[in-house]
């Protein structure tokens, strides 16, 4: 269970604000949008990814010191299994042009039965 950065107090990892001191810990009031704060007088940005190859778009840049898009440039990238993204979009293509997919079986079906005749 992580800790309150302003009260240390132990907070539920979902808890968009915190029940001691009432300070945000999720961005927009959404359990699933991290909210990353400075610590200290450095800003985020100075450690920030996005920061350091120029596509950080903030407004706030260079001196955030609250951010929903931060990622630590000393950390790594996390690594993504492109098989299984490509199955997997694969699969939504088929299911979201199943009909399609059928009509055009069914006509070719219907031409290879009327030429064979």
């Amino acid at each position: 269970m992580p800790n309150c950065p302003r009260c240390h107090q132990p907070v539920k990892t979902q808890a968009v604000t915190c029940p001691h001191c009432g300070l945000v810990l999720k961005a927009h009031g959404h359990p699933g949008i991290p909210l990353h704060r400075a610590t200290g007088e450095e800003y985020l940005c100075d450690s920030c990814t996005y920061h350091a190859d120029d596509t950080c778009t903030y407004p706030q840049r260079p001196f955030a010191r609250e951010c929903t898009l931060y990622h630590n440039s000393s950390q790594p990238e996390p690594e993504l299994n492109p098989r299984h993204d490509r199955s997997k979009s694969l699969r939504l293509w088929f299911e979201r042009n199943l009909t399609w997919l059928i009509l055009v079986g069914l006509i070719l079906l219907s031409l290879l039965i009327s030429l064979s005749r």
